[in-house]
């Protein structure tokens, strides 16, 4: 497809020796901008270049629809993380052929991903952009610096242009599963909260919050002791974040919107624990879009929801409504691909006020088509992550069996192995190790796997469009607030 404006059509061709940006303009200054070679047809004036950072750039400067947008207000929205650069058109065919409101989230990804393949935030956002110039993709979308930890990875996205910060303090979450003690909430860092232990105490112990009918929250002492030496280190380290990263918007000109995440850690999130950091977090002055707590158990990667849907249900009605108290943000579900039974659910239990992120499920339909087209860098890819699993499980929500898999794929039929649990889930969780090897010869594995996308690319694109349109149907019918 090509994306047209009234000066400039550009377009993108995928080879399997390399990508390239292809320009018509009827005036030459249009092109004034961007790197490539020069030639003329009848009246008009072309350019065929590279799929690099300057010619990003100014796409980006040429086409507003290219510029990646806020996510506050609308009432839906879903993100699709790209791990390898190639799949943003499929995911952008996808949203247009489901339709709706929904606001497609087309550049996302974490900082520790970023770090594990060797990606640059600059790569992330100018490879979405080029996706959706061969999409034709003109509806706007958002752009996710997702999962950050550090101001080092503020800086980072500001840097690229992401509007969309996931601040993640989760490492500052503590276990208090064996009970939580004065001392420990002594020793926190209340000169940074800029509160006391006391004056906290006295805040949140014997209140009466009526959150929904049916859910009235009274936390007495021991309950907020628990939240506070639970999570006040995690309020700390997220107001730190988003100081930080309103400081450098400012600096660099342009508006950024904030989500909150502590869903990566091993304890559930109370109602009255999202309650007090909602409460303190907004006392030290900070805004957010969306919420990302730690739900019911249930949700491990790249399966469908595995625990209770009425628990579920119950539970994110809840998330949602202690939301509404402080004005109304998005509940947002992390590690949500391929759990297609939640979603109807979700819309209705969040009122529509949800965001989706998925990103492995992508890489997954990448390994689809090489399984077809190239089965024996797909047995490589297999047998690093088999050897990789025991590892790498450590940082996901999985429950692969590696004995339950074959070692060798001779006779194997490789697309039921990739839709088995056992080898999805050991597939999805190796991609780190996979994609940083060097195959034998001394090619990087992530370079002869792109090339196959880029070979067999409507393929890719043909396999991630109905996938990831089974992710949206439910998201899709949600008008925009």
């Amino acid at each position: 497809m090509t994306l047209r404006t009234a000066s400039l059509t550009a377009d993108v061709t995928r080879t399997s020796d390399g990508s390239r940006l292809l320009l018509r303009a009827s005036d030459a200054a249009a092109l004034a901008g961007f790197d490539g070679e020069l030639s003329t047809d009848g009246g008009d004036h072309l350019l065929a270049g590279p799929l690099s950072h300057e010619n990003a750039v100014a796409l980006r400067a040429a086409i507003p629809a290219l510029r990646p947008q806020l996510v506050t207000g609308h009432r839906t929205s879903v993100g699709t993380g790209d791990r390898l650069g190639l799949a943003t058109a499929g995911q952008a065919a996808a949203f247009a052929a489901v339709g709706g409101d929904v606001l497609p989230v087309l550049a996302q990804q974490s900082i520790r991903e970023m770090d594990r393949l060797g990606r640059s935030a600059r790569e992330v956002m100018d490879e979405a952009t080029f996706g959706l110039v061969e999409a034709g993709w003109d509806r706007g979308y958002g752009a996710d610096c997702d999962h950050i930890k550090t101001t080092e990875g503020i800086d980072r996205g500001l840097d690229a242009g992401f509007t969309m910060f996931t601040l993640d303090p989760g490492d500052a979450v503590q276990d208090v599963t064996a009970g939580a003690t004065l001392e420990q909430a002594l020793a926190l860092p209340w000169d940074v909260l800029e509160d006391t232990w006391e004056g906290t105490l006295a805040r949140y112990a014997g209140i009466r919050v009526e959150v929904a009918p049916g859910l009235v929250l009274e936390p007495d002492e021991q309950e907020v002791l628990t939240a506070v030496v639970k999570y006040a280190g995690a309020v700390a380290e997220a107001i730190g974040l988003y100081r930080h990263l309103r400081e450098g918007a400012a600096r660099a000109g342009y508006e950024v919107e904030a989500e909150i995440a502590v869903d990566e850690t091993a304890w559930q999130t109370s109602f009255f624990e999202h309650y007090f950091l909602a409460a303190e977090l907004r006392r030290l002055g900070a805004e957010w879009f969306s919420f990302a707590p730690r739900y019911v158990d249930g949700f491990e990667k790249g399966l469908e929801f595995l625990g209770d849907h009425e628990e579920l249900r119950s539970n994110l009605a809840a998330h949602h409504a202690i939301g509404e108290l402080f004005g109304g943000y998005k509940i947002s579900l992390h590690s949500g691909s391929d759990k297609y039974s939640i979603y109807p659910l979700a819309v209705e239990a969040t009122e529509g006020l949800v965001h989706l992120k998925t990103s492995g499920t992508s890489y997954l339909c990448a390994l689809e088509v090489v399984a077809r087209r190239d089965p024996e860098l797909f047995a490589e890819i297999w047998r690093i992550s088999r050897a990789a699993y025991a590892r790498a499980a450590a940082s996901y929500q999985v429950s692969a069996q590696v004995e339950n898999t074959p070692e060798s794929l001779e006779g194997v039929d490789l697309l039921a192995l990739l839709e088995g649990a056992d080898g999805r889930q050991i597939l999805h969780v190796g991609y780190g190790d996979s994609l940083t090897t060097e195959l034998v010869d001394g090619t990087p594995l992530v370079e002869r796997l792109r090339a196959v996308l880029r070979e067999h690319h409507e393929d890719y694109v043909a396999v991630l469009v109905p996938h990831l349109s089974r992710h949206l149907e439910a998201f899709g019918t949600v008008a925009v607030r």
